[in-house]
């Protein structure tokens, strides 16, 4: 079937992938701890069958999950792993999206978070931005291909994760690092907005900040060394000395917002620490999230904190402070100029009319595993940017259905 009937053909399927979003939206696959993942493998395993793709569920190794995720180990991983051949192996095109939605929180006015409602083209539930409208993007496309016969040389992959939310180890982590894919090119269906692809996103550092003293009667307190008294001047000095270095490296890359080109350090998101209102604290800790560009390294910013720390205890008396790593994330890049860039742009203004900003995410993405692998991996899906994570999240049924024809001609271009 040419290109134009199948674009057809996906316009006559608004009604029913607006069906199959809303029963993934009702699946409350919440993370953390990892709840009703399997019915929802199941339900993506058995469209997908229906489609006529050769379909797998693979189910996480517990002691693999123990090794990452110890907290929530009991909860069994599952992933969604489906092949559909051309007239050759090679080259493989892997589609990815990530079924986990975070807790809805409070807030939801239109509806209750899973129990989606339809508004003006609009849908509303938690993940229909984040990401399951990305995943019905894929899925109408795994349709309109298998019914299309559209001719291709090679493999085209999907697969549907688990975890994202957390660091994705047990999702996509666990299929490409244990080498169950091994794909040439990698799309995710990540919330981009159908006018951006994004190519990389940036690494970063997470710190707690530990403040020691000693305690004593709060009616006392010259008996005690006061833990938060301390922490104040360490974080002060941190927003008025690094905080301003930091946020002077800026990046050669392109961004959704302009802020983004920053370095930039968030210090505080965690506080913990004291006992009881009459007691001088003997314990404080602070994080800072600390994001860095593509052309920092981590090591660099990890330095760059722990020697200002290492300074302030000689500038600060009785200064007791010890600085832990929790977590680190490299930056990745695909080449702007690469071929999965350059063709999947060209598709996006066959198909919307105006050529896409190709920039840099702000935030931490599952195409890091892909991309540190060095597959070409970008990230290309519908939703609406800013609403990810918020109460009333939505996505515009129009943008899922554009979505999936820039993935067919794309799919056209990069396998013919």
């Amino acid at each position: 079937m040419p290109l134009e009937e199948m674009y057809k053909k996906i316009n006559e399927h608004e009604e029913y992938i607006t069906k199959v979003l809303s029963r993934l939206i009702e699946i409350p696959t919440v993370v953390p701890p990892g709840e009703k993942y399997e019915d929802c493998a199941n339900y993506l395993r058995d469209l997908l069958k229906e489609y006529g793709w050769e379909v797998q569920v693979i189910k996480v190794p517990i002691e693999y999950a123990e090794k990452y995720i110890p907290k929530y180990k009991d909860y069994p991983r599952y992933i969604v792993l489906a092949r559909l051949k051309g007239e050759a192996e090679k080259p493989i095109l892997h589609f990815n999206g990530h079924y986990d939605v975070v807790p809805p929180g409070t807030g939801w006015t239109i509806t209750d978070p899973f129990k989606p409602k339809i508004i003006d083209g609009k849908v509303y539930g938690r993940g229909a931005t984040d990401m399951k409208g990305g995943i019905a993007s894929i899925l109408l496309t795994a349709k309109m291909l298998a019914e299309g016969r559209l001719s291709y040389q090679g493999t085209v992959e999907i697969s549907f994760t688990p975890d994202e939310e957390i660091g994705g180890e047990c999702g996509v982590g666990y299929i490409v690092n244990e080498g169950i894919v091994k794909p040439d090119y990698c799309i995710i269906a990540e919330p981009s907005g159908v006018e951006n692809i994004w190519f990389g996103h940036k690494g970063l550092v997470w710190f707690d900040i530990i403040v020691k003293g000693k305690a004593a009667h709060g009616s006392t307190p010259w008996l005690g060394v006061n833990a938060f008294e301390k922490m104040v001047e360490v974080a002060q000095a941190l927003i008025k000395e690094l905080k301003p270095k930091v946020e002077s490296k800026i990046s050669k890359y392109d961004y959704i917002y302009p802020e983004g080109k920053k370095a930039t350090m968030n210090i505080g998101g965690e506080v913990h620490g004291g006992a009881k209102v009459n007691v001088v604290p003997d314990y404080y800790s602070f994080s800072i999230d600390r994001r860095v560009i593509p052309e920092e390294t981590v090591g660099e910013a990890e330095k760059e904190v722990i020697e200002f720390i290492n300074n302030l205890k000689k500038k600060i008396p009785g200064l007791n402070v010890e600085v832990k790593i929790r977590t680190r994330m490299k930056p990745c890049l695909t080449d702007p100029s690469s071929k999965i860039c350059q063709v999947t742009s060209k598709a996006c203004k066959e198909i919307i009319g105006k050529e896409p900003k190709l920039t840099v995410c702000i935030g931490g993405l599952d195409m890091r595993y892909y991309a540190y692998k060095g597959i070409e991996t970008i990230v290309y899906g519908p939703g609406v940017l800013g609403i990810a994570h918020m109460s009333n999240e939505y996505i515009e049924v129009k943008d899922i259905l554009t979505v999936s024809k820039v993935y067919l001609k794309t799919l056209h271009e990069l396998l013919k």
